[in-house]
């Protein structure tokens, strides 16, 4: 009797919880890499916007007419939306007559707030990428040890074992180890690589808070 040995034929044969094992891990692969597609425009999206901020910012446009452009947006993300926080705070509070450092102070924090949430969105998916990194070669080895288990006990069941006899058995194991494999690589990968944009566009939004909060407090003093 001939034993198919392709992926679907060994899928096929396989004992029902190592097809689960392998459903599972062919979903967290799918999952994984429409997050990772996902997560690459989303990044560079936010770099090509906080690039064309800056040099907007940097060009010596006014304040206030930035402002009000980037507040007649729809969407506003990024360091606009930092800045829009930020200047939206300051032009508050002097009105209200606060002292210079109170100004300092409010309009940092409302910087920093929606620089939290800016990081928070630019970090969407990315601990699903972790865990499935992080899981997916246990799930695998799991899959591959009940499948091996369940291949020594049929043997244990005939009297005289043969190479014929194991490698199935042994071959559809070891293809939940393959898949969790297959599902872990691309997403640590992903993970590590996003982590490390996303860490230089913080950055550079704290080095911009830190470098708006300095132009604001000369104009607080000089409004005294």
């Amino acid at each position: 009797m001939s034993t198919d040995l392709t992926f679907i034929g060994l899928f096929m044969q396989a004992s029902l919880v190592v097809k689960l094992v392998m459903l599972l891990l062919i979903t967290i692969s799918v999952v994984s890499w429409a997050f990772i597609f996902q997560r690459n425009a989303a990044l560079k999206r936010a770099q090509k916007e906080m690039i064309a901020f800056e040099d907007k910012f940097w060009s010596g446009a006014d304040l206030n007419k930035l402002y009000s452009e980037l507040s007649a947006r729809q969407s506003v993300d990024g360091m606009g939306t930092i800045f829009c926080a930020g200047f939206k705070e300051f032009v508050r509070l002097r009105k209200s007559s606060a002292a210079t450092q109170s100004i300092v102070d409010g309009t940092y924090r409302s910087m920093r707030i929606a620089m939290s949430r800016e990081i928070d969105n630019l970090e969407h998916h990315l601990p699903f990428l972790a865990t499935a990194g992080s899981i997916s070669p246990y799930i695998g080895l799991f899959g591959t040890v009940w499948g091996i288990m369940n291949s020594f006990i049929a043997l244990g069941q005939v009297q005289q074992a043969t190479l014929a006899m194991v490698a199935p058995g042994i071959a559809e194991a070891l293809i939940a180890t393959a898949i969790g494999l297959f599902a872990a690589i691309p997403a640590v990968i992903a993970y590590n690589r996003f982590s490390n944009q996303v860490e230089k566009i913080e950055n550079n939004y704290g080095i911009f808070m830190e470098e708006f909060s300095a132009i604001l407090h000369r104009q607080a003093l000089a409004n005294q």
